[in-house]
């Protein structure tokens, strides 16, 4: 009886320690990483509702877009946003990264599974996260997004985090913070299928072939390798929640998008099926970088706290 309860303490010792270690590795991999991700909603939201053939619409680019921020904004323009990003983050990653862990050694012992397995025990995991954390994503993409209004000499909507959870709440509802909840649990589990599945497999592989013993080098290529199939799965339904979770509601109710089927179909139809890829540059150019800072700096600190690698 001891020993079990010895076991179960042990078992929520380790957990809170991985808890711990996932939310440090996430802020440094997020700070390091986040002026590619405000980039890439800039991106995504440009050209927004306006047909190919409009004379007002001009072509960009990821570095355009980046140097137009800095133009305008200065250096610090960069990282509006960064609060809640990071906010969501303590919340988000170690639910998805500890839940995957916890469901994949669940179903096997030794971590074994095929890769669609994986796949699926990793989308999983993402998804409930993402649901968990998705008020603090919808104030991230709404401050980043604020950046467009002070370069039209427009005051911003929101002074803060704290702020923008106020005003959201007051002006839309409590549900207001979880609008594009669903495009956001869908990117969630596209990105997470990707990401902790190819990771996952892709480590072991490199590992049980010889190609890297367990350290730098084989976190390294893996994150490489999962950063891009997360990328291809979800840049479109990343698009599609990018623009949901912007929206904000008129005075009389009206919205551009009643629902995340309904922005899919107008983005294709006025801007074409390129669009729904839009950001893919800067999202993969983050992601690669982000799972790199993420997974190297969670693998060394597991090392460093005496516990298995992931």
């Amino acid at each position: 009886m001891k020993a079990n309860v010895h076991g179960h303490k042990e078992t929520r010792t380790r957990t809170g320690i991985k808890i711990l270690l996932t939310s440090l590795s996430a802020m440094v991999a997020e700070t390091s990483t986040f002026p590619i991700d405000l980039t890439k909603t800039r991106l995504q939201l440009h050209g927004e509702s306006q047909p190919l053939s409009s004379s007002t619409r001009r072509p960009t680019n990821s570095f355009r877009v980046a140097a137009g921020i800095v133009r305008d904004q200065g250096v610090s323009g960069l990282y509006k946003g960064l609060s809640p990003a990071i906010s969501r983050h303590l919340f988000y990653t170690p639910i998805r990264i500890v839940g995957y862990e916890n469901l994949r050694n669940l179903v096997s012992a030794d971590g074994s599974l095929s890769l669609s397995s994986k796949a699926l025990v990793g989308g999983i995991s993402g998804a409930i996260a993402q649901f968990v954390a998705s008020p603090a994503d919808l104030v991230k993409v709404r401050m980043q997004a604020d950046g467009r209004l002070i370069n039209k000499g427009l005051q911003p909507r929101y002074k803060g985090l704290f702020d923008a959870f106020n005003k959201i709440v007051a002006m839309e509802g409590l549900g207001g913070l979880w609008k594009g909840v669903l495009p956001n649990v869908q990117r969630a589990f596209l990105v997470n299928m990707g990401e902790l599945a190819c990771y996952d497999h892709a480590k072991r592989f490199v590992i049980n072939n010889q190609i890297s013993d367990d350290n730098i080098y084989a976190h390294t290529l893996a994150s490489i390798m999962s950063g891009l199939s997360a990328t291809m799965l979800s840049c479109p339904a990343d698009v599609v929640k990018t623009r949901m979770m912007n929206q904000a509601a008129s005075k009389e109710g009206n919205v551009m998008y009643k629902s995340s089927y309904d922005c899919l179909v107008k983005t294709v139809k006025i801007e074409g099926l390129t669009a729904l890829w839009k950001g893919f540059f800067p999202t993969w150019a983050r992601l690669g970088p982000w799972q790199f800072f993420f997974w190297v700096s969670y693998e060394k600190f597991r090392q460093i706290s005496g516990l298995s690698s992931f």
